[in-house]
């Protein structure tokens, strides 16, 4: 296992534990990341072991520049199972009508690779000292601390209890402690329909290729047009064609308890019946009954704030976001960066001013990651050519999306780190 820097050399406090609620991408590297700095932790996840569904999914440049913060052996490890690019680009095409390039942006070498989500939590999994992880906890309750020095208890759906230091909410979209730690009818206790629904598929290469042909297969893409976008890149070493397809969708979702709602291809080929060949094959290389997924963000109703006391949240259980800017895994990974290192200096000062760290981590935090919501409800409307300024002129497209790429991606996590550790340490 990587060793990341330390931030003091002062004795981290035996008392001082950390739980971390959910073990999806923004808790599994927060536990990564202070078992580096030998801060003790638990993680806990409510599932009997760790499960990602095997779509796709990529990391952009901020996102290994935290990963490589936290701990080296994280970025280490996902570059082990990355896709090597085809080209190192994003490209939108008019799916529509010509197929033509509308716009292109370089990433940067080999940046944004992508992989199955499955693959890349099963390689974090190994770094995690096992002892460290608790299966089959659902969270149930927090109470607040009597007093300064007791700590956060916690009750689970199966009647155990446990205590800790501080408490993490990385538990996802419908996050437990978020609904904790705000008012019971507080609507941004819960995310919200996008009007946007989606399909998800890993398709084989050969089939791919017979369909697209080699280049189109082997590199980015992206499909505009009215009211629907298709987003398709190579993973597992270019032996399967992720695909994405992105509706949208007036109606109310009919289960907003659920993210999911049976479908099938049919509903997809209906969808884009009429836009270019090179969309209709890549729909027709869908499987027949399929799992429609609704998508959900934050962006009408976001909390106010990440942390209340000594608990706090990260990635989709603070600012849930939907997929059209690939940023909603790295911004997770990112609070990781920043939560990381503010705890290790809070175990190393004997324990004490949690609220105090958990404040600088907000403070640093929750701009940008609202910023970033909000910045993926327009790139869908772009993409589906529904933004009143931008429609379907391809010269605005360009210099709509470009900023928003840019701002993601040149993103500098050790300035924000420096600034969360000073505005602690300031504190105490």
């Amino acid at each position: 296992m990587g060793k990341a820097t330390s931030s003091g050399t002062a004795p981290i406090s035996p008392d001082f534990r950390v739980a971390i609620i959910g073990a999806g991408i923004a808790g599994i590297n927060l536990a990564i990341g202070l078992q580096a700095r030998n801060v003790p932790f638990t993680l806990y996840e409510r599932a009997p072991e760790f499960r990602e569904i095997g779509a796709g999914i990529g990391f952009s440049p901020n996102s290994e520049r935290a990963m490589a913060l936290l701990d080296p052996e994280i970025l280490a490890s996902f570059k082990r199972i990355a896709n090597p690019n085809g080209e190192d680009y994003f490209q939108w095409n008019d799916g529509h009508v010509t197929d033509e390039l509308i716009f292109k942006l370089f990433v940067g070498k080999d940046g944004f690779q992508g992989c199955r989500r499955s693959d890349v939590l099963e390689e974090w999994a190994k770094l995690v000292d096992p002892s460290s992880i608790q299966f089959n906890k659902q969270i149930d309750t927090l109470s607040d601390p009597a007093s300064a020095g007791d700590p956060v208890e916690m009750r689970f759906t199966d009647g155990t209890s446990a205590t800790a230091s501080v408490v993490i909410g990385c538990d996802g979209i419908r996050s437990r402690v978020r609904q904790l730690l705000l008012p019971a009818d507080a609507p941004a206790a819960h995310p919200h329909y996008t009007a946007k629904y989606c399909f998800r598929a890993l398709v084989p290469m050969a089939a791919a290729v017979a369909a697209v042909g080699t280049y189109k297969a082997g590199t980015r893409f992206m499909f505009l047009g009215p009211r629907a976008h298709i987003i398709t890149y190579p993973i597992g070493g270019n032996t399967v064609l992720n695909v994405l397809a992105v509706l949208s969708d007036d109606a109310p979702w009919p289960d907003t308890a659920k993210h999911t709602a049976p479908g099938s291809k049919s509903e997809v080929v209906r969808a884009f019946a009429g836009w270019h060949p090179t969309v209709t094959k890549i729909a027709d290389l869908l499987p027949d009954e399929m799992d429609k997924w609704a998508i959900f963000d934050m962006a009408e109703h976001p909390v106010p704030t990440y942390v209340r006391g000594r608990v706090g949240l990260a990635g989709d259980a603070a600012h849930a976001t939907g997929p059209h800017l690939g940023a909603g895994g790295g911004l997770g990974i990112e609070d990781a960066a920043v939560l990381a290192p503010l705890l290790e200096a809070v175990a190393r000062g004997g324990g004490g001013g949690v609220e105090r760290a958990l404040g600088a981590y907000n403070e640093v935090r929750y701009q940008r990651t609202q910023d970033i919501v909000q910045w993926t409800r327009q790139a869908c409307d772009y993409f589906h050519w529904t933004d009143p300024e931008v429609g379907s002129d391809f010269e605005k497209f360009g210099k709509a999306i470009t900023p928003k790429f840019h701002a993601i991606w040149e993103y500098d996590i050790n300035v924000s780190v420096e600034k969360a550790l000073a505005q602690y340490k300031a504190s105490v």
